[in-house]
Protein backbone atom coordinates (compact mmCIF):
# COMPACT_ATOMS: atom_id res chain seq x y z
CA UNK A 1 0.00 0.00 0.00
CA UNK A 2 1.64 3.60 -0.81
CA UNK A 3 2.56 6.36 1.90
CA UNK A 4 2.87 9.51 0.79
CA UNK A 5 6.21 10.39 2.02
CA UNK A 6 6.55 12.16 5.43
CA UNK A 7 7.36 15.91 5.98
CA UNK A 8 11.40 15.41 6.82
CA UNK A 9 12.28 14.83 10.57
CA UNK A 10 13.11 17.95 12.40
CA UNK A 11 16.73 17.91 14.46
CA UNK A 12 15.35 17.04 17.23
CA UNK A 13 12.97 14.54 16.27
CA UNK A 14 13.78 11.16 15.34
CA UNK A 15 12.81 10.42 11.69
CA UNK A 16 11.26 7.30 13.42
CA UNK A 17 9.13 9.15 15.99
CA UNK A 18 8.17 11.43 13.19
CA UNK A 19 7.35 9.04 10.83
CA UNK A 20 5.30 7.24 13.43
CA UNK A 21 3.43 10.04 14.70
CA UNK A 22 1.85 10.75 10.96
CA UNK A 23 0.93 7.51 10.28
CA UNK A 24 -1.04 7.95 13.92
CA UNK A 25 -2.70 11.10 12.41
CA UNK A 26 -3.86 9.57 9.10
CA UNK A 27 -4.77 6.66 11.11
CA UNK A 28 -7.08 9.22 13.06
CA UNK A 29 -8.18 11.22 10.27
CA UNK A 30 -9.40 8.04 8.57
CA UNK A 31 -10.87 6.81 11.31
CA UNK A 32 -13.50 9.54 11.30
CA UNK A 33 -13.41 9.96 7.79
CA UNK A 34 -15.51 6.46 7.56
CA UNK A 35 -17.72 8.06 10.35
CA UNK A 36 -18.56 10.90 8.80
CA UNK A 37 -19.15 9.18 5.19
CA UNK A 38 -15.38 10.70 4.20
CA UNK A 39 -16.64 14.24 4.81
CA UNK A 40 -14.32 16.50 7.15
CA UNK A 41 -15.96 18.04 10.09
CA UNK A 42 -12.91 20.42 10.40
CA UNK A 43 -13.49 22.09 6.51
CA UNK A 44 -17.16 22.23 7.67
CA UNK A 45 -16.25 23.87 11.02
CA UNK A 46 -14.51 26.63 8.87
CA UNK A 47 -17.59 26.75 7.13
CA UNK A 48 -19.67 27.45 9.54
CA UNK A 49 -17.55 30.01 11.63
CA UNK A 50 -16.81 31.85 8.23
CA UNK A 51 -20.35 32.39 7.59
CA UNK A 52 -21.58 33.05 11.58
CA UNK A 53 -18.37 35.59 12.02
CA UNK A 54 -19.13 37.49 8.66
CA UNK A 55 -22.66 37.64 9.66
CA UNK A 56 -22.41 38.74 13.12
CA UNK A 57 -20.20 41.35 11.82
CA UNK A 58 -22.72 42.54 8.99
CA UNK A 59 -25.87 44.15 10.88
CA UNK A 60 -27.47 45.09 7.62
CA UNK A 61 -27.29 41.57 6.65
CA UNK A 62 -29.11 40.84 9.93
CA UNK A 63 -31.77 43.50 9.20
CA UNK A 64 -32.68 42.72 5.95
CA UNK A 65 -33.04 39.10 7.35
CA UNK A 66 -35.38 40.21 10.02
CA UNK A 67 -37.43 42.04 7.61
CA UNK A 68 -37.50 38.89 4.81
CA UNK A 69 -38.97 36.68 7.71
CA UNK A 70 -41.85 39.01 8.34
CA UNK A 71 -42.41 39.50 4.44
CA UNK A 72 -42.09 35.71 3.79
CA UNK A 73 -44.73 35.67 6.82
CA UNK A 74 -47.21 37.57 5.43
CA UNK A 75 -47.08 35.87 1.69
CA UNK A 76 -47.41 32.56 3.83
CA UNK A 77 -50.69 34.00 5.14
CA UNK A 78 -51.51 35.83 1.87
CA UNK A 79 -51.13 31.94 0.05
CA UNK A 80 -53.08 30.46 2.80
CA UNK A 81 -56.17 32.65 2.12
CA UNK A 82 -55.67 31.79 -1.55
CA UNK A 83 -55.81 28.41 -0.49
CA UNK A 84 -59.27 28.32 1.47
CA UNK A 85 -60.91 30.72 -1.56
CA UNK A 86 -60.12 27.86 -3.88
CA UNK A 87 -57.12 28.99 -5.77
CA UNK A 88 -54.45 27.67 -4.99
CA UNK A 89 -50.94 27.91 -6.56
CA UNK A 90 -48.67 25.54 -8.05
CA UNK A 91 -45.93 24.97 -5.24
CA UNK A 92 -43.14 24.41 -7.20
CA UNK A 93 -41.95 21.79 -6.10
CA UNK A 94 -42.96 18.33 -6.95
CA UNK A 95 -43.14 17.29 -3.85
CA UNK A 96 -46.34 18.80 -2.83
CA UNK A 97 -47.92 18.82 -5.82
CA UNK A 98 -51.02 16.30 -4.70
CA UNK A 99 -54.26 18.01 -4.50
CA UNK A 100 -54.20 16.62 -0.58
CA UNK A 101 -51.84 19.25 0.40
CA UNK A 102 -53.86 22.12 -0.38
CA UNK A 103 -55.97 21.23 2.71
CA UNK A 104 -55.30 22.59 5.98
CA UNK A 105 -53.43 21.84 7.93
CA UNK A 106 -50.92 20.36 5.08
CA UNK A 107 -50.87 23.54 3.13
CA UNK A 108 -49.45 25.53 6.27
CA UNK A 109 -47.01 23.06 6.69
CA UNK A 110 -45.68 22.78 3.04
CA UNK A 111 -45.78 26.44 2.55
CA UNK A 112 -44.30 27.29 6.20
CA UNK A 113 -41.30 24.40 4.60
CA UNK A 114 -40.55 26.14 1.72
CA UNK A 115 -40.48 29.66 2.99
CA UNK A 116 -38.13 28.63 5.73
CA UNK A 117 -36.16 26.82 2.78
CA UNK A 118 -36.15 30.22 1.01
CA UNK A 119 -35.45 32.19 4.29
CA UNK A 120 -32.07 29.80 4.77
CA UNK A 121 -31.50 29.98 1.24
CA UNK A 122 -31.31 34.12 1.67
CA UNK A 123 -29.64 33.83 4.94
CA UNK A 124 -26.73 31.43 3.83
CA UNK A 125 -25.45 33.11 0.78
CA UNK A 126 -24.36 36.75 -0.31
CA UNK A 127 -22.66 37.73 3.08
CA UNK A 128 -19.90 40.24 2.40
CA UNK A 129 -16.82 38.79 3.45
CA UNK A 130 -17.50 35.27 3.14
CA UNK A 131 -15.64 32.84 0.56
CA UNK A 132 -17.15 31.58 -2.31
CA UNK A 133 -16.19 28.12 -1.59
CA UNK A 134 -17.50 28.51 1.74
CA UNK A 135 -21.04 30.74 0.14
CA UNK A 136 -21.52 27.50 -1.65
CA UNK A 137 -20.97 25.32 1.25
CA UNK A 138 -23.19 26.92 4.07
CA UNK A 139 -25.99 27.01 0.97
CA UNK A 140 -25.79 23.03 0.54
CA UNK A 141 -25.62 22.12 3.72
CA UNK A 142 -28.61 24.03 5.03
CA UNK A 143 -30.64 22.69 1.84
CA UNK A 144 -29.25 19.08 2.93
CA UNK A 145 -30.50 19.89 6.43
CA UNK A 146 -33.79 21.38 5.81
CA UNK A 147 -34.53 18.51 3.49
CA UNK A 148 -34.40 15.88 6.13
CA UNK A 149 -36.76 17.72 7.76
CA UNK A 150 -39.84 18.03 4.46
CA UNK A 151 -43.19 16.88 5.56
CA UNK A 152 -43.48 15.15 3.05
CA UNK A 153 -40.86 12.67 4.54
CA UNK A 154 -43.21 11.99 7.65
CA UNK A 155 -46.40 10.04 8.15
CA UNK A 156 -47.92 12.05 10.18
CA UNK A 157 -47.73 15.04 7.92
CA UNK A 158 -48.25 13.88 4.58
CA UNK A 159 -51.71 13.32 3.92
CA UNK A 160 -50.61 11.23 0.14
CA UNK A 161 -49.54 8.63 2.93
CA UNK A 162 -51.93 9.24 5.28
CA UNK A 163 -54.87 8.17 2.24
CA UNK A 164 -53.06 5.68 0.93
CA UNK A 165 -52.80 4.36 4.41
CA UNK A 166 -56.53 4.54 5.15
CA UNK A 167 -57.26 3.31 1.49
CA UNK A 168 -55.46 0.16 2.01
CA UNK A 169 -56.15 -0.18 5.72
CA UNK A 170 -52.54 0.00 6.40
CA UNK A 171 -51.24 -2.71 3.68
CA UNK A 172 -49.22 -0.37 2.05
CA UNK A 173 -47.37 -0.06 5.13
CA UNK A 174 -47.02 -3.26 5.86
CA UNK A 175 -45.27 -3.49 2.73
CA UNK A 176 -42.69 -0.85 3.06
CA UNK A 177 -41.90 -2.36 6.64
CA UNK A 178 -41.07 -5.92 4.10
CA UNK A 179 -39.43 -3.47 1.56
CA UNK A 180 -36.92 -1.86 4.41
CA UNK A 181 -36.15 -5.16 5.97
CA UNK A 182 -35.39 -6.90 2.75
CA UNK A 183 -32.96 -4.05 1.40
CA UNK A 184 -31.79 -4.26 5.45
CA UNK A 185 -30.65 -7.57 5.07
CA UNK A 186 -29.50 -6.97 1.41
CA UNK A 187 -27.37 -4.61 2.33
CA UNK A 188 -25.60 -6.19 5.36
CA UNK A 189 -25.21 -9.36 3.29
CA UNK A 190 -23.18 -7.16 0.14
CA UNK A 191 -26.30 -8.07 -2.02
CA UNK A 192 -27.57 -6.12 -5.06
CA UNK A 193 -30.80 -4.37 -4.97
CA UNK A 194 -34.22 -6.23 -5.24
CA UNK A 195 -35.01 -6.86 -8.74
CA UNK A 196 -31.75 -6.41 -10.72
CA UNK A 197 -31.25 -10.07 -10.64
CA UNK A 198 -32.79 -10.65 -14.12
CA UNK A 199 -30.51 -8.76 -15.50
CA UNK A 200 -27.12 -10.77 -16.63
CA UNK A 201 -23.90 -9.47 -17.89
CA UNK A 202 -23.65 -11.35 -20.49
CA UNK A 203 -27.05 -12.35 -20.92
CA UNK A 204 -29.15 -9.68 -22.02
CA UNK A 205 -26.27 -6.82 -20.61
CA UNK A 206 -23.44 -6.52 -22.47
CA UNK A 207 -24.71 -8.64 -25.31
CA UNK A 208 -22.60 -7.02 -28.43
CA UNK A 209 -20.54 -9.76 -30.46
CA UNK A 210 -17.15 -9.59 -29.90
CA UNK A 211 -13.23 -10.69 -28.53
CA UNK A 212 -11.07 -9.76 -26.01
CA UNK A 213 -7.91 -9.09 -28.45
CA UNK A 214 -5.84 -7.41 -25.43
CA UNK A 215 -5.11 -7.57 -21.91
CA UNK A 216 -3.40 -6.28 -19.39
CA UNK A 217 -3.16 -5.61 -15.29
CA UNK A 218 -5.46 -2.74 -16.15
CA UNK A 219 -7.73 -3.43 -19.16
CA UNK A 220 -9.15 -5.67 -21.64
CA UNK A 221 -9.26 -4.42 -25.35
CA UNK A 222 -12.99 -5.97 -26.59
CA UNK A 223 -12.59 -5.49 -31.00
CA UNK A 224 -16.37 -5.76 -31.47
CA UNK A 225 -17.70 -7.60 -34.52
CA UNK A 226 -18.87 -6.09 -37.97
CA UNK A 227 -22.85 -5.87 -38.41
CA UNK A 228 -22.05 -4.69 -42.14
CA UNK A 229 -20.71 -6.04 -44.96
CA UNK A 230 -18.15 -2.97 -45.18
CA UNK A 231 -16.94 -0.26 -42.70
CA UNK A 232 -15.67 2.63 -42.76
CA UNK A 233 -11.71 2.47 -42.60
CA UNK A 234 -11.00 4.68 -39.25
CA UNK A 235 -12.16 2.35 -35.68
CA UNK A 236 -13.89 4.16 -33.21
CA UNK A 237 -12.23 3.31 -29.77
CA UNK A 238 -14.39 3.76 -26.83
CA UNK A 239 -12.39 4.75 -23.12
CA UNK A 240 -14.88 4.46 -20.45
CA UNK A 241 -14.60 5.74 -16.86
CA UNK A 242 -12.99 3.48 -14.80
CA UNK A 243 -16.00 4.62 -11.74
CA UNK A 244 -18.31 2.85 -13.96
CA UNK A 245 -18.33 -0.73 -15.83
CA UNK A 246 -18.19 -0.11 -19.27
CA UNK A 247 -21.49 -1.61 -20.41
CA UNK A 248 -22.85 1.46 -19.68
CA UNK A 249 -22.48 1.95 -23.51
CA UNK A 250 -23.53 -2.12 -24.36
CA UNK A 251 -26.33 -1.74 -21.75
CA UNK A 252 -29.60 -3.88 -23.69
CA UNK A 253 -29.31 -4.46 -27.15
CA UNK A 254 -32.04 -1.53 -27.69
CA UNK A 255 -30.04 1.07 -26.23
CA UNK A 256 -26.51 -0.07 -26.73
CA UNK A 257 -24.43 2.70 -27.85
CA UNK A 258 -21.91 0.33 -29.30
CA UNK A 259 -24.20 -1.87 -31.46
CA UNK A 260 -25.60 1.55 -33.08
CA UNK A 261 -22.14 2.35 -33.71
CA UNK A 262 -21.27 -1.58 -35.65
CA UNK A 263 -25.10 -1.17 -37.41
CA UNK A 264 -23.41 2.21 -38.80
CA UNK A 265 -20.46 0.58 -40.52
CA UNK A 266 -17.92 1.58 -38.09
CA UNK A 267 -15.38 -1.44 -36.29
CA UNK A 268 -15.50 -0.20 -32.44
CA UNK A 269 -13.10 -1.11 -29.90
CA UNK A 270 -13.69 -0.73 -26.27
CA UNK A 271 -11.79 -0.79 -22.97
CA UNK A 272 -13.13 -2.67 -20.28
CA UNK A 273 -11.19 -1.44 -16.80
CA UNK A 274 -10.10 -4.12 -14.07
CA UNK A 275 -11.68 -3.80 -10.91
CA UNK A 276 -8.93 -2.36 -8.31
CA UNK A 277 -8.34 -4.29 -5.07
CA UNK A 278 -6.47 -2.58 -2.57
CA UNK A 279 -3.34 -4.21 -3.89
CA UNK A 280 -3.59 -1.65 -6.50
CA UNK A 281 -3.47 1.08 -4.34
CA UNK A 282 -0.04 2.48 -5.92
CA UNK A 283 -1.80 2.51 -9.54
CA UNK A 284 -1.78 6.56 -10.88
CA UNK A 285 -3.09 8.51 -13.21
CA UNK A 286 0.18 7.76 -15.66
CA UNK A 287 -0.42 3.95 -15.44
CA UNK A 288 -4.14 4.40 -16.48
CA UNK A 289 -2.79 6.46 -19.66
CA UNK A 290 0.07 4.57 -20.74
CA UNK A 291 -1.57 1.00 -19.84
CA UNK A 292 -5.27 2.25 -21.00
CA UNK A 293 -5.37 4.75 -23.57
CA UNK A 294 -1.69 4.25 -25.15
CA UNK A 295 -1.91 0.53 -24.56
CA UNK A 296 -5.33 0.77 -26.11
CA UNK A 297 -4.30 2.50 -29.17
CA UNK A 298 -1.25 0.30 -29.88
CA UNK A 299 -3.39 -2.75 -30.13
CA UNK A 300 -5.60 -1.27 -32.54
CA UNK A 301 -2.47 -0.03 -34.59
CA UNK A 302 -1.49 -3.66 -34.36
CA UNK A 303 -5.00 -5.01 -35.86
CA UNK A 304 -5.50 -2.08 -38.23
CA UNK A 305 -2.07 -0.06 -39.15
CA UNK A 306 -1.82 2.94 -40.71
CA UNK A 307 -5.06 3.83 -39.94
CA UNK A 308 -6.05 6.83 -37.89
CA UNK A 309 -8.93 6.35 -34.78
CA UNK A 310 -11.93 8.14 -33.92
CA UNK A 311 -11.43 8.33 -29.86
CA UNK A 312 -14.08 9.04 -27.50
CA UNK A 313 -14.00 9.36 -23.71
CA UNK A 314 -17.29 9.39 -21.37
CA UNK A 315 -16.72 10.93 -18.14
CA UNK A 316 -13.56 10.60 -16.36
CA UNK A 317 -12.48 8.13 -19.38
CA UNK A 318 -13.32 12.07 -21.57
CA UNK A 319 -10.62 13.40 -19.15
CA UNK A 320 -8.16 11.23 -19.82
CA UNK A 321 -8.58 10.96 -22.95
CA UNK A 322 -8.14 14.76 -23.03
CA UNK A 323 -4.55 14.11 -21.45
CA UNK A 324 -3.51 11.28 -23.71
CA UNK A 325 -4.20 13.50 -26.93
CA UNK A 326 -2.78 16.68 -25.46
CA UNK A 327 0.25 14.81 -25.31
CA UNK A 328 0.20 12.87 -28.49
CA UNK A 329 -0.05 16.34 -29.67
CA UNK A 330 2.74 18.03 -28.10
CA UNK A 331 4.98 14.95 -29.41
CA UNK A 332 3.92 14.50 -32.80
CA UNK A 333 1.97 11.40 -32.15
CA UNK A 334 -1.00 11.79 -35.12
CA UNK A 335 -2.81 8.67 -34.54
CA UNK A 336 -6.23 10.18 -33.71
CA UNK A 337 -8.56 11.31 -36.26
CA UNK A 338 -11.17 12.87 -34.55
CA UNK A 339 -11.96 12.94 -30.36
CA UNK A 340 -15.74 12.50 -28.95
CA UNK A 341 -16.09 13.56 -25.54
CA UNK A 342 -19.36 13.00 -23.61
CA UNK A 343 -19.90 14.91 -20.30
CA UNK A 344 -16.48 14.95 -19.93
CA UNK A 345 -14.39 17.97 -18.25
CA UNK A 346 -11.34 19.38 -18.58
CA UNK A 347 -11.53 22.42 -16.63
CA UNK A 348 -12.66 22.44 -13.25
CA UNK A 349 -13.58 25.76 -12.05
CA UNK A 350 -17.26 25.17 -12.45
CA UNK A 351 -17.50 21.47 -12.03
CA UNK A 352 -21.04 21.67 -10.15
CA UNK A 353 -21.87 20.34 -6.45
CA UNK A 354 -18.86 17.86 -6.55
CA UNK A 355 -16.39 20.87 -5.82
CA UNK A 356 -18.23 21.52 -2.12
CA UNK A 357 -16.14 17.92 -1.11
CA UNK A 358 -12.69 19.40 -2.64
CA UNK A 359 -10.35 21.53 0.01
CA UNK A 360 -7.41 21.11 1.26
CA UNK A 361 -8.89 19.81 4.65
CA UNK A 362 -11.26 17.50 2.77
CA UNK A 363 -8.89 16.26 0.95
CA UNK A 364 -6.73 15.48 3.82
CA UNK A 365 -9.40 13.36 5.49
CA UNK A 366 -10.29 11.74 2.42
CA UNK A 367 -6.77 10.57 1.32
CA UNK A 368 -5.82 9.16 4.77
CA UNK A 369 -9.63 7.37 4.66
CA UNK A 370 -8.44 5.57 0.86
CA UNK A 371 -4.77 5.14 2.18
CA UNK A 372 -6.01 3.24 4.82
CA UNK A 373 -8.25 1.46 3.16
CA UNK A 374 -6.09 1.14 -0.22
CA UNK A 375 -8.72 3.05 -2.27
CA UNK A 376 -12.72 4.22 -2.31
CA UNK A 377 -14.98 1.40 -2.33
CA UNK A 378 -18.45 1.60 -3.92
CA UNK A 379 -20.54 2.45 -1.13
CA UNK A 380 -18.30 5.81 -0.10
CA UNK A 381 -18.55 6.78 -4.13
CA UNK A 382 -22.74 6.20 -4.19
CA UNK A 383 -22.99 8.25 -0.69
CA UNK A 384 -21.70 11.59 -2.15
CA UNK A 385 -23.68 10.92 -5.18
CA UNK A 386 -26.71 10.22 -3.71
CA UNK A 387 -26.12 13.55 -1.11
CA UNK A 388 -26.19 15.64 -4.08
CA UNK A 389 -29.55 14.29 -5.12
CA UNK A 390 -30.92 13.68 -1.88
CA UNK A 391 -34.34 14.32 -2.87
CA UNK A 392 -34.59 12.14 -6.06
CA UNK A 393 -31.89 9.70 -4.60
CA UNK A 394 -32.81 9.08 -0.83
CA UNK A 395 -36.01 10.82 0.45
CA UNK A 396 -38.29 10.06 -2.50
CA UNK A 397 -37.29 6.79 -2.53
CA UNK A 398 -38.06 6.28 1.18
CA UNK A 399 -41.54 7.96 0.52
CA UNK A 400 -42.27 5.57 -2.19
CA UNK A 401 -40.90 1.93 -1.28
CA UNK A 402 -41.33 2.41 2.61
CA UNK A 403 -44.57 4.38 2.98
CA UNK A 404 -46.43 3.85 -0.13
CA UNK A 405 -45.27 0.31 -0.28
CA UNK A 406 -44.38 0.44 -3.98
CA UNK A 407 -40.85 -1.04 -5.27
CA UNK A 408 -39.50 0.58 -7.99
CA UNK A 409 -39.09 -0.79 -11.68
CA UNK A 410 -36.14 -2.84 -12.13
CA UNK A 411 -34.32 -1.27 -14.74
CA UNK A 412 -30.84 -2.38 -17.05
CA UNK A 413 -29.32 0.79 -15.89
CA UNK A 414 -30.67 0.50 -12.35
CA UNK A 415 -28.75 -3.36 -12.58
CA UNK A 416 -25.78 -1.19 -13.98
CA UNK A 417 -25.51 1.15 -11.57
CA UNK A 418 -25.67 -1.54 -8.93
CA UNK A 419 -22.36 -3.00 -10.22
CA UNK A 420 -20.28 -0.66 -9.05
CA UNK A 421 -16.16 -0.20 -9.05
CA UNK A 422 -13.39 0.89 -6.61
CA UNK A 423 -10.75 3.67 -7.25
CA UNK A 424 -7.33 3.20 -6.13
CA UNK A 425 -5.97 5.55 -3.46
CA UNK A 426 -3.17 6.94 -5.55
CA UNK A 427 -5.05 7.61 -8.56
CA UNK A 428 -8.45 9.13 -7.30
CA UNK A 429 -6.01 11.51 -4.83
CA UNK A 430 -4.14 12.73 -7.83
CA UNK A 431 -7.00 13.30 -9.54
CA UNK A 432 -9.00 14.97 -7.06
CA UNK A 433 -6.26 17.17 -6.29
CA UNK A 434 -4.43 17.93 -10.10
CA UNK A 435 -7.42 18.28 -11.43
CA UNK A 436 -9.92 19.37 -9.37
CA UNK A 437 -8.29 21.06 -6.57
CA UNK A 438 -5.31 22.64 -8.55
CA UNK A 439 -6.86 22.69 -12.26
CA UNK A 440 -3.11 21.54 -13.56
CA UNK A 441 -4.62 20.54 -16.98
CA UNK A 442 -6.48 23.68 -17.82
CA UNK A 443 -3.86 26.31 -16.76
CA UNK A 444 -1.16 24.36 -18.46
CA UNK A 445 0.74 22.40 -14.92
CA UNK A 446 -0.23 19.13 -15.77
CA UNK A 447 2.63 16.77 -16.60
CA UNK A 448 3.35 13.97 -18.61
CA UNK A 449 6.86 11.94 -19.00
CA UNK A 450 8.04 15.14 -16.80
CA UNK A 451 6.57 17.60 -18.98
CA UNK A 452 3.65 19.89 -19.00
CA UNK A 453 0.95 19.29 -21.67
CA UNK A 454 -1.99 21.82 -23.08
CA UNK A 455 -5.52 20.75 -24.16
CA UNK A 456 -4.70 23.86 -26.78
CA UNK A 457 -2.12 21.68 -28.84
CA UNK A 458 -5.13 20.01 -29.41
CA UNK A 459 -5.72 20.29 -33.76
CA UNK A 460 -8.07 17.39 -34.00
CA UNK A 461 -11.86 17.74 -34.99
CA UNK A 462 -13.68 17.49 -31.03
CA UNK A 463 -17.68 16.72 -30.45
CA UNK A 464 -18.24 17.09 -27.24
CA UNK A 465 -21.21 16.17 -25.38
CA UNK A 466 -23.18 17.81 -22.41
CA UNK A 467 -26.39 17.21 -20.64
CA UNK A 468 -28.72 18.95 -19.58
CA UNK A 469 -29.46 17.88 -16.16
CA UNK A 470 -26.02 16.82 -15.30
CA UNK A 471 -24.83 16.72 -11.55
CA UNK A 472 -22.01 15.19 -12.32
CA UNK A 473 -20.41 17.29 -14.88
CA UNK A 474 -22.76 20.36 -15.55
CA UNK A 475 -22.83 21.07 -19.19
CA UNK A 476 -21.38 24.66 -18.83
CA UNK A 477 -18.22 22.92 -17.51
CA UNK A 478 -18.35 20.59 -20.23
CA UNK A 479 -18.52 23.23 -22.59
CA UNK A 480 -15.35 24.87 -21.51
CA UNK A 481 -13.55 22.54 -24.34
CA UNK A 482 -14.79 24.94 -26.51
CA UNK A 483 -12.82 27.63 -25.00
CA UNK A 484 -9.42 25.98 -24.34
CA UNK A 485 -8.75 24.23 -27.74
CA UNK A 486 -7.63 25.94 -31.02
CA UNK A 487 -9.06 23.62 -33.21
CA UNK A 488 -13.13 22.74 -34.97
CA UNK A 489 -15.27 22.27 -31.78
CA UNK A 490 -19.10 20.83 -32.51
CA UNK A 491 -20.81 20.82 -29.02
CA UNK A 492 -24.12 18.98 -28.46
CA UNK A 493 -26.44 19.68 -25.31
CA UNK A 494 -28.85 16.60 -24.95
CA UNK A 495 -32.11 16.74 -22.72
CA UNK A 496 -31.91 14.57 -19.65
CA UNK A 497 -28.90 13.52 -16.98
CA UNK A 498 -25.23 12.37 -16.75
CA UNK A 499 -26.15 8.90 -17.87
CA UNK A 500 -29.63 8.78 -19.24
CA UNK A 501 -28.52 12.15 -21.66
CA UNK A 502 -25.80 10.00 -23.10
CA UNK A 503 -27.70 6.77 -23.59
CA UNK A 504 -29.97 8.73 -25.73
CA UNK A 505 -30.68 5.79 -28.48
CA UNK A 506 -32.65 6.35 -31.62
CA UNK A 507 -36.93 5.93 -31.13
CA UNK A 508 -36.51 7.46 -27.03
CA UNK A 509 -39.29 9.08 -26.57
CA UNK A 510 -39.22 12.82 -25.74
CA UNK A 511 -35.66 13.34 -26.56
CA UNK A 512 -34.42 16.72 -28.13
CA UNK A 513 -31.01 18.41 -28.52
CA UNK A 514 -29.08 21.80 -29.33
CA UNK A 515 -25.99 21.49 -31.82
CA UNK A 516 -23.39 24.21 -32.96
CA UNK A 517 -20.06 24.12 -34.71
CA UNK A 518 -17.46 26.53 -33.87
CA UNK A 519 -15.13 26.82 -36.63
CA UNK A 520 -11.20 26.57 -36.32
CA UNK A 521 -9.87 30.13 -35.35
CA UNK A 522 -13.81 31.06 -34.40
CA UNK A 523 -13.98 34.12 -31.94
CA UNK A 524 -14.87 32.27 -28.76
CA UNK A 525 -18.72 32.39 -27.91
CA UNK A 526 -19.90 31.41 -24.21
CA UNK A 527 -22.57 28.83 -23.18
CA UNK A 528 -25.18 31.64 -22.78
CA UNK A 529 -24.81 32.49 -26.27
CA UNK A 530 -24.24 29.33 -27.66
CA UNK A 531 -27.46 28.08 -25.78
CA UNK A 532 -29.67 30.87 -27.48
CA UNK A 533 -28.34 30.28 -30.92
CA UNK A 534 -27.98 26.67 -31.39
CA UNK A 535 -29.90 24.91 -33.30
CA UNK A 536 -33.10 22.67 -31.37
CA UNK A 537 -33.77 19.40 -33.22
CA UNK A 538 -35.78 16.43 -31.90
CA UNK A 539 -34.23 12.95 -31.64
CA UNK A 540 -31.68 11.00 -30.46
CA UNK A 541 -27.92 12.98 -30.46
CA UNK A 542 -26.34 9.64 -31.69
CA UNK A 543 -27.37 10.00 -35.24
CA UNK A 544 -26.36 13.79 -35.34
CA UNK A 545 -22.67 12.23 -33.63
CA UNK A 546 -22.69 9.10 -36.58
CA UNK A 547 -23.17 11.91 -38.79
CA UNK A 548 -20.21 14.02 -37.90
CA UNK A 549 -17.83 10.73 -37.58
CA UNK A 550 -19.01 9.80 -41.32
CA UNK A 551 -17.97 12.88 -42.57
CA UNK A 552 -14.08 12.38 -41.26
CA UNK A 553 -14.01 8.89 -42.29
CA UNK A 554 -13.17 7.57 -45.44
CA UNK A 555 -14.28 5.25 -47.97
CA UNK A 556 -15.81 1.75 -46.93
CA UNK A 557 -14.42 -1.13 -47.29
CA UNK A 558 -14.05 -4.53 -46.27
CA UNK A 559 -13.56 -4.93 -42.27
CA UNK A 560 -10.47 -5.59 -40.91
CA UNK A 561 -9.33 -8.91 -38.89
CA UNK A 562 -10.46 -9.89 -35.51
CA UNK A 563 -7.48 -9.45 -33.30
CA UNK A 564 -3.68 -9.38 -35.29
CA UNK A 565 -2.31 -13.29 -34.00
CA UNK A 566 0.84 -12.50 -36.06
CA UNK A 567 1.45 -9.90 -34.16
CA UNK A 568 0.38 -11.62 -31.03
CA UNK A 569 -2.97 -10.31 -30.37
CA UNK A 570 -5.29 -13.75 -30.68
CA UNK A 571 -8.43 -13.73 -29.62
CA UNK A 572 -8.53 -14.21 -26.06
CA UNK A 573 -12.01 -14.59 -25.29
CA UNK A 574 -15.56 -13.70 -26.37
CA UNK A 575 -16.80 -10.43 -25.41
CA UNK A 576 -18.24 -9.06 -22.40
CA UNK A 577 -14.30 -10.46 -21.75
CA UNK A 578 -13.20 -11.34 -17.69
CA UNK A 579 -12.88 -8.38 -16.15
CA UNK A 580 -16.20 -6.85 -16.24
CA UNK A 581 -17.24 -9.56 -13.89
CA UNK A 582 -14.87 -8.31 -11.23
CA UNK A 583 -16.27 -8.02 -7.71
Amino acid sequence: MRETSPRPASAETPAGLDALASRFDRRMHAAVARMTGGLSPVALSQVYLDWALHLGFSPGKCAQLADSAGARWLTLMNDLGRDIAGQPEDPGDKRFRDPAWQRWPYNLLYRGFLAQQDWWQEATTGIRGMSDQHDRVASFAARQLLDTMSPSNFFWTNPEVQRRTVEEMGANLVRGAGHLAEDATRIAAGERPDGTGEYAVGENLAVTPGKVIYRNALIELIQYAPETKTVHPEPVLIVPAWIMKYYILDLSPHNSMIRYLTGQGFTVYAISWCNPGPEDADLGMEDYRAEGVMAALDAIGQVQPGRRIHATGYCLGGTLLSIAAAAMARDGDDRLASLSLLAAQVDFTEAGELTLFIGPSQLAFLEDMMWDQGGLDPAQMAGTFQLLRSNDLIWSRILKEYMMGERTSPSDLMAWNADATRMPYRMHAEYLRRLFLDNDLAEGRYEVDGRPVSVTDIRRPIFAVGTEKDHVAPWRSAYKIAHLTDTEVTFTLTSGGHNGGILSEPGHPRRRYRVCTMADHAPYVDPDSWFASAAIKDGSWWQEWSRWLKRRSGRRAAPPPMGAPDAGLAPLCDAPGTYVFQE
